[in-house]
């Protein structure tokens, strides 16, 4: 079993730097609804993911969720990315979740297929091995707060909006946020949340435990990123290993039992 966990704890390879670039997937026209932006100078180590889309205010659509995908399979490899920090390039908004009047074209089967597709990519930013941090400058609802929670860390604005508003629709969080929202609340909380379709505030996700930090709203409208990345400032100081270690070591412990959880931990600080 210690053996397997070595292998499953490994990191990956060192990758050649990647560059700041937009990115576009299956040759979509038009503009490219992510940018990829990797800092320099005091933050350099803090690559940062942009979602503009503003026609839909962000929602995960076909080609959005096509872009953070590939975005995330290149970005993963790079040694170079200390801290991955997503925002949104829209004011107002962060994520208005998915994107129903695309999902209403699809047939019963390609609903299935894409809704696999965002659990995969929810599942991909909960397994990035750097830290991740989310900058929540606005509505954050549905498949918008499901990709907060599968954020190591997140920053609001006073002004944001978040709830998991499925039930309100007829659905159910289809990408993580039955599973995800309970470990970072408590069953019951997370339950009434859910059921009740609820939105909260900046301030009500901080005293709740759901957000790290909240802080006034700018004229800008960009607070939150401006907080997430002195967030992310405080972070590229300390050791890259222990750090992607350290985010092993608590991800992968949540899911076994104490003693198992002791054991990668041992395996993680002997790594570092």
């Amino acid at each position: 079993m210690l053996r397997a966990l070595t292998r499953a704890l490994r990191l990956p390879r060192p990758w050649r730097p990647l560059q700041t670039r937009s990115c576009a997937s299956d040759g979509a026209a038009g503009d490219p609804e992510i940018q990829v932006r990797v800092l320099a100078g005091p933050d350099q180590g803090i690559t940062e993911i942009l979602m503009n889309r503003p026609s839909a205010r962000n929602a995960l659509g076909n080609v959005l969720v096509s872009e953070l995908l590939e975005a995330l399979a290149r970005l993963r490899e790079d040694q170079q990315v200390r801290v991955l920090l997503f925002r949104s390039g829209v004011k107002g908004v962060f994520c208005a979740g998915a994107d129903l009047k695309e999902r209403e074209q699809m047939s019963e089967a390609e609903v299935g297929i894409f809704v696999q597709r965002l659990r995969g990519l929810m599942n991909e930013i909960a397994a990035f091995p750097a830290p991740t941090i989310a900058a929540m400058d606005g509505f954050a609802l549905g498949g918008g707060l499901e990709l907060a929670l599968a954020c190591d860390l997140r920053v609001a604005a006073s002004s944001a909006v978040m709830g998991l508003i499925e039930t309100t629709r007829g659905l159910l969080p289809g990408a993580g946020g039955t599973q995800r929202l309970p470990r970072c609340l408590g069953v019951a909380l997370a339950k009434e949340l859910i059921f009740t379709g609820r939105r909260l505030s900046g301030a009500q996700a901080q005293a709740l435990g759901l957000v790290n930090h909240t802080v006034p709203q700018n004229e800008e409208g960009n607070a939150a990123y401006h907080r997430a990345r002195a967030l992310a400032q405080e972070i590229l100081p300390q050791a890259p290993i222990a750090v992607r270690l350290g985010k092993v070591a608590i991800d992968r412990g949540m899911d076994v039992d104490i003693a198992s959880g002791m054991a990668i931990e041992g395996i993680c600080y002997a790594q570092a």
